[in-house]
């Protein structure tokens, strides 16, 4: 089966913000005089929006709803954004206009509809993207891979005609649970584990070797840094 489309995960592959949402749930969590780990970070990770605050919510022991926990969070992230604090990823807006140029691409991540909406916004990416969905808009959050044959339904495909590149554990078993060929980019303060790592087709050090990873997959000449092509 032919490989005519790519989806891209948010945080951690495009952005530089998984330390954001980490911030954000350890002031929570500390608003109610509880200490969130690194530990916790890893649990959630990938979960969709209302997984998470239910997570919080438990672990906190607040008195919020899940959707209070949920907006209190998701205020804190969109602030940081305005703020200019959750910047493009070197090579990620090449990335993501030369490969578009070439297929569809689409967007799945674990991040809350209104902050996807903001970061994209924010870097001018919002058309760039045939479809971006959120995991909160499917049954089962990361490492499920609801999110990722959502995405490639809506790009009128099956997971098995899509690259997906992903930075993290959940996201890279999603992936490769709906079918795609994966390329990890592996978060450097949040790292995969080993055995996620082995679900990847490719592993790339940074955005441009995912570029010319993924042109090269879907047959396309990749310049190389000299010039020529490679």
């Amino acid at each position: 089966m032919a490989l005519a489309a790519v989806v891209f995960d948010l945080d951690g592959v495009l952005v530089d913000s998984e330390h954001l949402w980490e911030e954000n749930w350890v002031a929570y969590a500390a608003r109610h005089q509880v200490e969130w780990t690194s530990a916790d970070t890893s649990t959630v990770q990938g979960m969709s929006a209302p997984e998470w605050a239910s997570y919080l919510a438990e672990r906190s022991g607040t008195a919020d709803t899940v959707e209070q926990v949920e907006r209190a969070v998701v205020d804190g992230m969109i602030a940081s954004i305005e703020a200019g604090e959750a910047p493009l990823l070197p090579g990620a807006d090449a990335m993501v206009r030369e490969v578009g140029a070439r297929v569809p691409v689409a967007l799945a991540s674990s991040a809350a509809r209104r902050v996807i909406d903001a970061v994209l916004a924010t870097h001018g990416l919002t058309g760039e993207f045939t479809a971006t969905v959120s995991s909160a808009e499917v049954p089962r959050g990361k490492p499920n891979p609801d999110v990722y044959l959502e995405a490639a339904s809506r790009l009128g495909r099956q997971g098995a005609e899509c690259l997906g590149v992903e930075d993290s554990s959940n996201g890279i078993r999603a992936a490769a649970a709906a079918g795609l060929t994966v390329i990890a980019l592996p978060n450097p303060t949040y790292p995969p584990k080993p055995d996620a790592l082995e679900l990847a087709a490719e592993i790339a050090e940074n955005n441009d070797d995912v570029r010319r990873k993924l042109l090269a997959y879907l047959g396309e000449p990749v310049l190389s840094e000299s010039g020529g092509h490679s």
